[in-house]
């Protein structure tokens, strides 16, 4: 019925639509196709005019999801989709300009000339050499089936006819890219050159900040003449508050009681101390840690108990105790006397439903245990045959290795097969012997041990530390009362200081984003900011796996240039630096340095041996355009009223010092052009930056 009601009320926001969408068809019959084909529902973006569609973005999304797995969030491919689709458009561009084509031929070279490829199994002749005819005949059938196995290959070879693209533009433009003898000596001079300087330096903290007056619209006026450095995305702030379903004290002592109860006897049904099947006791009582029957040493063992359990005997019980996020209670099953890793070999034979079974597996396991008898007597004396047969039927990793399984820890041993861990630490040194795995029937023979010492059986049943249903319910009606709070028109940090809740802020959350700073992955909640019909004071309380959130949207910033307010921080200081460098200089008055000092009340210092390699001026710091102005200023010159990155200079040089001319300059020219030709990043950047990007992803999900 609520839907029925909703349609109800948006009825005539409906036929509006619907009449203007059919009046503009019966004006032009293709635009009905246009107004529900529009850009940004069928496409994701646009790189100078070239389309981005959504089903090409979606295909090349999900072929590398499929390729990655699981190792990156939806949000971390996208990016890593959407670069790579835009690098490759605006790459086709370039070539395509240029008149350049990388076709089918070129990525078919590419594909044989592909190492992996060239040393397939299924592409190799009965010599051992790659078949390019194999090659061709698997991808045909591939292609026919239309199966997953084409897409796979389809999408690589998309990769290398998109790395070729980039490859051939790339040695395109190093090609033409070098360096003249000139410019190599003009390098070397450059970074050898040594000045002597005297200065006058007034830093410009010599003028006092309340001298100073900086407006908004001087802030406005600053990043509208920098547009670049101020270009800004769409970003988002939020304030919120977090409300953790965490146990209170009366619930570890609820699960600490319950899981003491289970220690004894109760009503005729065996308790932990008593049971004579843990297997079956931790299915019954819903343990939430699985049964363990490997054997262990006291570093293995949690520190809570360690000390008791390795003074202890078989059937001694421990706990309950509090250890790594449960209530536990402990049994020694067995107390043994065992080396911590041993080495030794091993022959496998596997049998039908054995683990290490293949498809050429043929032995029931009573054949596959008289193989392993007949075996063992040929190898039992005998390390060379033993080796020997090994390589010849092992069916694992130790094949080829005479079947050696190298050193193994014991709790590796026992984690892979109990009885395969029996028969390599129950045995000494030399023992050769037949046992049964569920692998399949092993030939052991141990050939060293080390270590031997305490361990012991330890069962360990488990109880999660959790919330209970009273605490999770007292915690969701906190943050609904928080969230009612601000339904009244209460203010968000009032309520936060009213309910004893410290409120968090994330800023600068852009549509794309997952994390916020402080919870995490929180993908609902940006989203949610991001939707246009979210504005500044909308607020929402969020479920999450731990908890609830109460989240209000603080500020907005749209794409364009960054806000005045924004930008404060980062233009005040450079604005205020520029009004008390022109204070200064009226203060910097005379025609020489002394005269200048006098009027400034400062001294003239002297810099010497500076460099731009290093334009560092000593006692004043980093001056890159102060030792720049020096290094093009004529000697015994003047220079006054000079704005650096501290203060305001007044110079004059006083020595030049070029360093010894070199015989030729080619190692100087060789670096420039080496240098030249790395910059590709930034030749793919600067091209970029040219080109017209629509980025319409909010919209690809669902945000715009």
């Amino acid at each position: 019925m609520a839907i029925l009601s909703k349609i109800r009320e948006r009825s005539m926001a409906l036929i509006l639509v619907i009449g203007l969408a059919l009046f503009a068809f019966v004006l032009d019959p293709s635009s009905i196709q246009d107004f529900f084909n529009s850009t940004k529902v069928n496409t994701v973006g646009e790189v100078s005019g070239e389309v981005i569609s959504r089903k090409d973005f979606s295909e090349a999304l999900e072929a590398y999801k499929a390729q990655v797995g699981n190792r990156l969030t939806d949000m971390q491919a996208s990016k890593i989709v959407w670069d790579n689709l835009v690098r490759e458009k605006i790459y086709q561009t370039q070539l395509a300009d240029a008149g350049i084509t990388v076709g089918e031929n070129d990525v078919w070279s590419a594909l044989i000339d592909n190492q992996s490829i060239k040393t397939d199994q299924r592409f190799l002749n009965a010599a051992g050499l790659f078949d390019e005819g194999k090659l061709k005949e698997f991808l045909a059938l591939a292609k026919d089936d239309n199966s997953e196995v084409w897409n796979a290959w389809s999408g690589f070879m998309g990769q290398l006819k998109s790395g070729l693209e980039t490859s051939t533009y790339n040695n395109l433009i190093t090609a033409g890219v070098g360096a003249s003898l000139k410019e190599g000596e003009l390098q070397y001079l450059t970074d050898n050159t040594k000045i002597t300087s005297q200065y006058v330096y007034v830093p410009y903290a010599t003028v006092a900040d309340s001298l100073i007056t900086v407006t908004k619209s001087e802030i406005e006026t600053y990043i509208k003449a920098n547009p670049v450095t101020f270009k800004v995305d769409a970003s988002t702030d939020i304030k919120y508050v977090k409300f953790d379903i965490v146990p209170t004290q009366g619930d570890l002592d609820a699960i600490k009681k319950e899981v003491a109860g289970l220690l004894e006897d109760k009503d005729g049904v065996k308790g932990f101390k008593n049971t004579k099947n843990d297997a079956e006791f931790f299915v019954d009582n819903g343990s939430d840690l699985a049964l363990d029957n490997s054997y262990n040493f006291k570093n293995t063992v949690s520190e809570v108990i360690a000390d008791q359990v390795f003074k202890g005997k078989k059937g001694d019980v421990f706990g309950p105790y509090r250890d790594n996020g449960f209530f536990k209670i402990s049994k020694i099953n067995e107390v043994v006397q065992i080396p911590d890793s041993v080495k030794g070999v091993h022959i496998l034979i596997p049998f039908i439903g054995s683990a290490s079974a293949g498809s050429d597996t043929k032995k029931t396991a009573e054949q596959a245990k008289v193989s392993a008898d007949s075996i063992f007597k040929l190898v039992r004396r005998n390390k060379k045959k033993f080796a020997a047969i090994a390589d010849e039927i092992n069916p694992d990793g130790t094949k080829g290795k005479g079947g050696d399984i190298g050193w193994i820890t014991a709790k590796a041993a026992f984690s892979l097969d109990q009885d395969f861990g029996n028969g390599l630490f129950f045995s000494k040194k030399g023992d050769i012997k037949v046992v049964k795995t569920k692998f399949g029937y092993h030939i052991i023979r141990i050939d060293e041990s080390k270590n031997k010492q305490q361990a012991v059986k330890l069962a360990t049943f488990g109880r999660r530390i959790e919330a209970s249903q009273a605490t999770e319910n007292t915690i969701f009606q906190n943050a609904e009362t928080f969230a009612l709070a601000l339904t009244s028109g209460a203010k968000f940090d009032d309520v936060a200081k009213e309910k004893g809740v410290t409120p968090q802020s994330g800023f600068g959350l852009k549509m794309l984003d997952e994390t916020v700073p402080g919870i995490g992955n929180q993908r609902e909640i940006i989203s949610w900011a991001h939707k246009k019909d979210n504005e500044v004071g909308a607020f929402k309380r969020f479920d999450t796996n731990n908890g609830h959130i109460v989240a209000i949207i603080t500020n907005k910033t749209f794409k364009g240039l960054m806000s005045a307010a924004r930008a404060t921080n980062t233009v005040r200081p450079i604005l205020m630096n520029q009004k008390k460098a022109a204070i200064i200089n009226k203060t910097m008055i005379g025609a020489t340095l002394a005269d200048i000092a006098k009027s400034t009340k400062q001294t003239v210092r002297t810099a010497s041996a500076i460099s731009m390699q290093s334009p560092i001026i000593s006692a004043v710091g980093f001056e890159p355009k102060i030792v720049g102005a020096m290094y093009s200023a004529k000697e015994n010159t003047l220079f006054n009223n000079v704005n650096g990155e501290k203060g305001v200079f007044a110079f004059v040089v006083t020595k030049r010092e070029a360093p010894i001319a070199l015989p030729n300059y080619d190692s100087y020219r060789n670096r420039l052009a080496s240098t030249r030709k790395t910059q590709t990043g930034l030749i793919y950047n600067a091209i970029k930056d040219a080109a017209e990007i629509v980025d319409n992803r909010g919209a690809f999900y669902g945000i715009e």
